[in-house]
């Protein structure tokens, strides 16, 4: 099990942070108390199997001791818990100045204590949090896609591109356009098996219904296209932060000519290295 521990400071990204890896499969749990960590670790750990990834957000607020998540972390490691300390933290300016834009207060600062007095205070009191995190993230300059690229990059290892999962869906035009689509290809054009008369009951799941789709040339020339496509926009998909992309694939009815290219599209995509699902929508229709 990989047992994450976001903390750092107050508006510097904890909880976006958790947002995204949230999108990337942890089980998150947001402004957790550090009294509880170590009874949280412990029933992740007794369920076997069905927690894989967790992260936690342990915020350090006012009202709660500056040393109880320092606590928290002696006592996981007493008892031989593995996981790492993700430590958030900005540029004090950056701060205040996102403090002012959303006119929230920090934790610090509702005595009375002057807004950047508050995050100089606050960061000096972490500072001890601060040099036992495994890894540190400094999020001044950084977009939303930035950290969630950054996150990527620390936490899914060889292969960053699974965290983009990408839906490939067939479709007939005469149903409608799938609302949630991304991309989407229209190949009307192509030769209808329709008008086949031993093809027109099969569907484009079949080997002789996408045999005579994938026989004409037009076929093979738009195919060689579409990846070219589909080979410069994933990575750039993915480098946006999308979380899934879904090429939708029409054609009249849904049964033949878009259900052997979306199947084709789903074969190409998943040899890129993206986790892949194709489903037709309108297959049984007609």
């Amino acid at each position: 099990m990989r047992f994450l521990i976001v903390t750092g400071q107050s508006g510097a990204g904890k909880s976006r942070t958790a947002s995204i890896l949230e999108d990337l499969g942890y089980y998150c749990v947001d402004n957790l108390p550090p009294e509880l960590i170590g009874q949280f670790a412990e029933i992740c750990l007794a369920t076997t199997g069905r927690f894989e990834k967790v992260a936690l957000v342990s915020d350090v607020r006012a009202g709660q001791s500056f040393s109880g998540l320092l606590d928290a972390m002696d006592a996981l490691d007493a008892k031989g818990v593995e996981y790492s300390v993700v430590y958030v933290e900005a540029a004090t300016e950056v701060i205040v100045h996102r403090y002012k834009e959303t006119r929230r207060s920090h934790p610090l600062s509702k005595d009375g204590t002057p807004l950047q007095d508050a995050v100089i205070k606050e960061k000096q009191l972490l500072a001890r949090v601060r040099e036992r995190a495994n890894y540190l993230i400094d999020t001044s300059a950084l977009t939303t896609a930035g950290l969630r690229s950054e996150l990527i990059r620390l936490f899914e290892g060889d292969e960053p591109q699974r965290a983009m999962v990408v839906n490939v869906q067939s479709f007939g035009f005469k149903y409608g356009l799938p609302m949630d689509a991304d991309l989407v290809f229209d190949v009307r054009f192509l030769p209808n098996p329709y008008y086949i008369a031993e093809l027109r009951q099969k569907t484009g799941l079949m080997p002789e219904v996408r045999d005579f789709v994938f026989s004409y040339q037009q076929t093979a020339d738009y195919m060689t296209r579409v990846e070219d496509l589909l080979a410069f926009s994933l990575p750039l998909y993915f480098e946006e932060g999308k979380t899934e992309l879904v090429i939708a694939v029409g054609c009249t009815g849904g049964r033949h000519r878009s259900v052997a290219v979306a199947r084709a599209i789903g074969e190409y995509v998943a040899k890129r290295g993206f986790p892949t699902v194709v489903n037709h929508r309108d297959i049984d229709r007609g």
